[in-house]
């Protein structure tokens, strides 16, 4: 685990915190679920202090017909968003949702009204571009253009998140254990730039890796 997440340890004081605001965060995404069962795939993500921040425990790699809906949730296993595959869709499209649908009292009304919705921008299965419509919290409506755009090669965790106006807002790259030495690829880097959304952020590298097919081998334990 030491070789997971960052070891560097930043402390800081209030003073301080809203200097680091401004400045991009880093995180540690590995592709295993924080839940120790036998053969379970799923995300956990750890902060520049090694604390497990985000996670998705229920995690199926089964088609999207019958896999169901993800949930992101915080380091304690509160739910932030849902996120649910449009069955028929060509382009892979999902939907994300905030919270966990089930805490909702209306759920009819709630699902009508999705925070975001993300597709692949082909209906090629070898595509690793998408694109993300961010919806308008007054209207179901997504915005156009495309409020964010993926493009890189995903499969090889290397790719930058766009924003509406083209610049950088999060990237993807390799996890170095070392200077000379690069983790595989069940473990990698998201920079995320000051200002945007981690959380949304997450739940597009969650997508990226349902939509970007690939092969899994399940970690198994002795």
């Amino acid at each position: 685990m030491s070789k997971i997440h960052p070891t560097e340890s930043k402390k800081v004081d209030g003073a301080a915190s809203g200097a680091l605001d401004r400045h991009p965060s880093t995180w540690t995404v590995w592709k295993r679920s924080s839940m120790a069962f036998q053969g379970t795939d799923g995300f956990s993500v750890y902060d520049c202090e090694g604390r497990l921040a985000f996670r998705v425990d229920n995690y199926s790699r089964r088609h999207k017909c019958f896999s169901g809906e993800l949930v992101l949730m915080d380091g304690k296993g509160k739910a932030l968003l849902t996120l649910k595959p449009q069955i028929l869709s060509l382009y892979d499209q999902w939907d994300g949702y905030k919270g966990e649908e089930e805490e909702e009292e209306d759920c009819n009304k709630r699902s009508k009204l999705p925070l975001f919705s993300m597709r692949r921008c082909s209906i090629l299965q070898s595509s690793d571009e998408a694109e993300v419509f961010v919806k308008s919290p007054h209207s179901n409506s997504p915005t156009t253009p495309a409020t964010f755009r993926i493009a890189g090669y995903f499969r090889g965790r290397c790719c930058k998140i766009y924003g509406s106006k083209g610049e950088e807002v999060a990237r993807i790259s390799p996890k170095m254990a070392s200077k000379s030495v690069m983790l595989g690829d069940d473990v990698f880097s998201l920079v995320v730039q000051p200002g945007i959304d981690c959380e949304m952020v997450m739940a597009f590298v969650v997508i990226m890796d349902r939509i970007c097919k690939k092969s899994y081998s399940p970690l198994m334990c002795s």
